[in-house]
Formats: C-alpha cells, structure tokens, sequence
C-alpha cells in the first residue's frame, strides 16, 4: 500500500509541477473568450450563484477542472457542464495551463481555511 501511495504522490507532484504556463497568453485566451460574461468582469462576481468564483484559485485546480470539462461520455471523470464543454473543447493542453495560470493571478476574496 506504501508503494501505491508513494507512485501517486509523485505522479501528482510531477504533474502539478510541470506547469510552465504564460500569464499573458492566458489573459489573451481569457478575454477572447469572453470567460466574464459569466464569471464576472474580475471573475469572482459571478453573474447568477451558481456559477464559481474562479479568481484566485488554485492553478492546479483550475488545470485540471477545465481538463475535466474537456472528456465526453465518461462521467467518473469528467465535468457535466454543456456550457464549459463547448468553451473549452477548442484549447490544447498549454492553452489550459496559460488560462489557469492567469486566473489563479488575480486578486481574489476565497478563503482558505485549514
């Protein structure tokens, strides 16, 4: 069981930390894409309560959340959103790191709490 755990984390760790990622070309994507109209004009003023405050989130999770709207038919794994499906079905893996890697820039209101 050892083992397992000590792969995971270390695929975990590898993946989370290969994140060479252009803020500027993240902002560029951002924008282009209008992510505003529903997140909020500094998207963490969400337009209605149930979409997410995504400023100032993890990197990492936004990565992998947006990597997760991407997968089709296969609900173990990925996210239900007709929506976020269709916006970023178009964006190659870098693309997603450049969008999460701006987001997570920003000035944000979450709270972490431990």
């Amino acid at each position: 069981m050892k083992r397992f755990v000590s792969i995971l984390a270390i695929s975990f760790i590898a993946a989370s930390s290969s994140f060479a990622a252009s803020v500027e070309s993240g902002k560029a994507l951002v924008e282009k894409n209008n992510c505003n109209s529903c997140h909020g004009p500094d998207l963490k003023s969400p337009i209605a309560p149930n979409y997410p405050k995504i400023a100032g989130q993890h990197q990492d999770y936004l990565f992998y959340a947006l990597k997760a709207y991407q997968v089709e038919n296969n609900p173990q794994v990925g996210r239900g959103n007709a929506i976020m499906a269709g916006q970023v079905k178009q964006f190659n893996l870098s693309q997603l790191k450049d969008m999460a890697a701006y987001i997570a820039s920003l000035p944000s209101d979450l709270v972490l709490k431990k």
